[in-house]
């Protein structure tokens, strides 16, 4: 492991635990409330779920009055993720998007791809503005988020304005402490967990998880989601089928606005749109 984290595992999970508390505070200090915690179900967000009630526990205060937690309602995850949200987290809040998935694809003229992910954007990404958030952000799930999230980051207005900050440098915690209004402030307390120290730290604080882990699926996400792969889409569909067809009707839905905007296509109905998105 890196020498600038911890060396034992119960080190990584107490500096999981310091990060929430320290954030906790700047939120407190910047007269913002609570924690806006992003919830979305999977593995990590139950090990931050952990977390959180750790850290709130050893300040002597109940969780809900130092968290809030949100689910952003994508309409395309998988039912049994759906309803283990609902069974063991029912404290968790459910946030509607303004358009759906199927809105998305009708309005942007294209199906969402991976160098084109407006629907993480749209769903997901939205909340917590003004707000202190935590999630579950972790280097492991992606070679790309390594160079692009940290433990701490800023967001400003503008996208080239972000920030990323290590909550242990002096200087960084003298910038949030005199943060500006109107941003969104990130803490990723779990950044350089491996999948394992999520794992243990789940079994060892005896919390639930998806029962789609067991079932051997190794990350949870929206159903067809292009960074899943061709492999996995395609077993998703055969497993959801209905969603397969909502995925088709929107593509058809989506042609009728291209061609009324004029826009060339070579895609003549849905079920061709699909089969060029499952293998491209």
């Amino acid at each position: 492991m890196n020498d600038l984290f911890p060396s034992t595992i119960e080190d990584v999970y107490e500096k999981g635990i310091e990060r929430i508390i320290f954030f906790y505070r700047m939120s407190i200090a910047n007269g913002k409330g609570k924690l806006y915690v992003a919830f979305s179900g999977g593995k990590d967000s139950v090990a931050i779920y952990g977390l959180c009630r750790s850290a709130a526990s050893k300040l002597g205060i109940d969780i809900f009055d130092m968290c809030e937690f949100h689910y952003h309602i994508t309409c395309v995850d998988p039912p049994e993720l759906v309803q283990f949200i609902k069974k063991e987290f029912p404290f968790v809040l459910r946030d509607r998007p303004k358009e759906t998935m199927w809105q998305l694809i009708e309005k942007k003229q294209m199906p969402p791809t991976r160098l084109v992910r407006y629907c993480c954007q749209a769903l997901k990404e939205g909340g917590g503005k003004n707000r202190f958030c935590v999630t579950g952000v972790r280097w492991a799930e992606s070679s790309r988020r390594k160079n692009t999230r940290g433990e701490l980051e800023i967001y400003a207005p503008s996208a080239k304005d972000k920030r990323i900050l290590n909550a242990d440098n002096e200087e960084d915690r003298r910038l949030i402490e005199h943060c500006l209004q109107k941003r969104k402030y990130i803490c990723n307390p779990i950044v350089d967990w491996s999948d394992e120290q999520v794992w243990g730290f789940i079994r060892k604080e005896h919390l639930p998880y998806c029962e789609l882990y067991d079932q051997g699926k190794k990350r949870l996400g929206c159903i067809g989601c292009p960074m899943a792969g061709r492999e996995q889409r395609i077993k998703d569909f055969e497993k959801y089928p209905k969603f397969k067809d909502a995925y088709i009707r929107a593509f058809d839905r989506m042609l009728e606005n291209r061609r009324k905007s004029g826009l060339e296509t070579e895609w003549k109905t849905g079920n061709e749109v699909m089969e060029w998105w499952i293998s491209k």
